[in-house]
């Protein structure tokens, strides 16, 4: 069961502005990447269902965040059916992210008042999940949209909370560029945990990206 409600999700996705992917079968990896995170100033996580086992991976990585991480909300990402959603929730994930626009997911989310967010490419797609009661949209992919696509968006519905992922660096010119346009937070992968931390292990690099990239979301919403 989720810990955390789905407004409460949804104002610490603004606060903080960022919410960082990753997905490993290693649980010892992933739950220090976890910290790493969380050391650095994440307060979210958003673990990309892509591989076997990760409803296992999940649970355990939910567990140890509970007991060990104070204030660090658990999510799922590439969450694909309604079954899958429930699934995962039933192992507290607090918000449950999805590559395309499903309203089954949004209904078994909505029954236990969790956070979806699903990906979304046109106004018209946005504009059904909202109508579903979807507090966050995902831009995916954000690289085929860019920023210029979110002002066009927030013009005719300043209301719209948009989160977009893929695309996404954490560099102060891109960051810029999509605050600026009005996004809500962003979602990164790979950018901020990159292969070649997982590679050396290095965490102590990860924590500090990690900590840059929340500093200049930061700098620039100032």
């Amino acid at each position: 069961m989720a810990q955390y409600s789905r407004i409460e999700v949804a104002t610490v996705m603004e606060k903080t502005g960022m919410v960082p992917l990753f997905f490993s079968s290693d649980i010892e990896l992933s739950k220090k990447v976890l910290k790493a995170c969380y050391d650095g100033g994440a307060r979210l996580m958003e673990f990309t269902a892509r591989g076997d086992f990760a409803d296992e991976v999940f649970g355990e990585l939910t567990k140890y965040a509970i007991k060990e991480l104070p204030g660090m909300i658990m999510g799922v990402g590439s969450v694909t059916d309604a079954a899958s959603a429930s699934r995962f929730m039933a192992l507290g994930a607090n918000f449950i992210v999805t590559p395309v626009l499903r309203e089954d997911i949004a209904i078994v989310c909505n029954r236990r008042k969790v956070l979806w967010s699903p990906g979304c490419g046109t106004l018209t797609e946005i504009t059904r999940a909202e109508e579903l009661g979807c507090e966050i949209v995902k831009l995916f992919p954000g690289d085929i949209y860019g920023p210029q696509f979110v002002k066009g968006i927030k013009g005719p519905q300043p209301w719209t909370n948009i989160m977009p992922t893929g695309g996404v660096s954490p560099t102060k010119d891109n960051l810029s560029s999509w605050f600026n346009a009005g996004v809500t937070c962003v979602g990164i992968g790979s950018k901020v945990i990159s292969k070649e931390i997982i590679t050396n292990k290095d965490f102590n690099k990860l924590e500090q990206k990690v900590r840059e990239a929340l500093d200049i979301i930061n700098k620039v919403r100032k």
